[in-house]
């Protein structure tokens, strides 16, 4: 009974009925601890009917801005979601990331260890029906990915020559500040002998790995899952490029280097989400030598012929008929060709496409513009 009448005082003090306190006084709880775990909402998600096509977007470029995101929302359905709501949308995307995050990128039981390998490939980007100036941009995508950390970065080119990714793989060790161990490829032609031949791999592209002191590899025959890095980012990348495509709401560019600097914003985005293991595999990379290798191919001496023309692996450019009958030497890049006389650059113009894959024809005889006059 004493205890009793303490329990009703105590009740009475507090503002809570005897019940309510005997039924915690049994329990051995305080009021606090016996509160159910929150789990239901209290409003309604407003982006309920959107969140699919977000998860969608956010799995395939996890670098991407929620932002971007909630303001490519807001241009799909005018009036719909307002300014005050992108706190709120972005504290959805944070809490998706951290409850399920990003797709995992390894596909192949395959161990990889920091600043040991990289590997490059090409790839057709036509499917993507990226314009530029009006006109279908045909062209494919030289693609560089450590894989490690899968950073990855890429250059535009028209064709699979020694040019191209001489250019490309450059391009991409420069911008990392240091080299790998490694470099892989598959056995692309510019790179990998025929079978049967005696060097394992062709003499420019073997000089290019020995000037940044790099191990060249290649795939097996019938064996692409060893360049699988390269190829699922081939894969991962078009479709992360497609969905920003959308989101940017047009295909079209106004020139190539406003494309490249879109392409090279997206792979910044990309990269975002892999700085950790960025940062460990920088550490081991190697010292870049002193400075960039001759991307392009040397070839002559040529003889102009009497109609002011020289050829050019099966193409013909016409040259200042000054120079009719002179031997000229040819400096043969990815995209253009140059033409030296008497230790000077006489012209220059756009080569034809020579890759064995090519993308574009080209007419049979091109002119050079004359570097002193602006004439042809």
């Amino acid at each position: 009974m004493e205890r009793d009448k303490r329990l009703n005082i105590a009740a009475a003090q507090v503002g809570m009925d005897e019940k309510t306190a005997r039924k915690y006084m049994r329990a051995g709880k305080l009021p606090s601890q016996m509160a159910g775990e929150h789990t239901w909402r209290t409003r309604e998600d407003p982006f309920a009917e959107v969140w699919g096509e977000a998860k969608t977007f956010l799995e395939l470029n996890e670098g991407l801005e929620a932002k971007t995101l909630f303001e490519h929302f807001q241009r799909l359905d005018p009036g719909q979601y307002e300014d005050g709501q992108l706190r709120t949308f972005q504290r959805k995307v944070r809490q998706w990331k951290g409850l399920e995050g990003p797709a995992k990128e390894v596909y192949f039981a395959q161990e990889h260890h920091p600043g040991r390998l990289c590997e490059s490939d090409f790839t057709y980007m036509h499917e993507l029906g990226v314009i530029i100036g009006g006109l279908p941009f045909d062209h494919l995508l030289y693609h560089f990915v450590l894989t490690y950390s899968n950073w990855e970065t890429g250059s535009i080119c028209f064709g699979e020559s020694l040019e191209s990714l001489s250019e490309g793989f450059q391009n991409a060790v420069w911008q990392l500040a240091g080299v790998p161990e490694a470099h892989r490829t598959d056995r692309m032609s510019a790179a990998v002998q025929k079978v049967g031949h005696p060097e394992e791999f062709t003499q420019r592209y073997a000089a290019l790995m020995r000037h940044y002191g790099i191990t060249p590899e290649k795939t097996q025959g019938a064996s692409p899952n060893e360049n699988g890095d390269v190829e699922q980012r081939h894969y991962r990348f078009k479709r992360a490029l497609d969905q920003a495509l959308i989101l940017r709401g047009s295909r079209e560019f106004a020139t190539r280097v406003e494309y490249a600097e879109y392409l090279e914003k997206l792979f910044g985005q990309l990269n975002a989400g892999r700085r950790e293991r960025f940062k460990e595999e920088q550490g081991r990379l190697r010292r870049l030598p002193g400075s960039r290798l001759d991307s392009c191919k040397r070839l002559g001496p040529t003889r102009v012929s009497s109609g002011s023309l020289i050829r050019v692996q099966n193409n013909s450019y016409s040259v200042h008929s000054r120079l009719i009958g002179e031997a000229v030497n040819i400096r043969l890049h990815a995209e253009h060709l140059e033409v030296w006389y008497a230790v000077e650059m006489r012209g220059a113009h756009p080569a034809a496409a020579r890759a064995r894959k090519t993308l574009r024809s080209v007419p049979p005889c091109d002119r050079l513009v004359d570097q002193e006059t602006g004439s042809i």
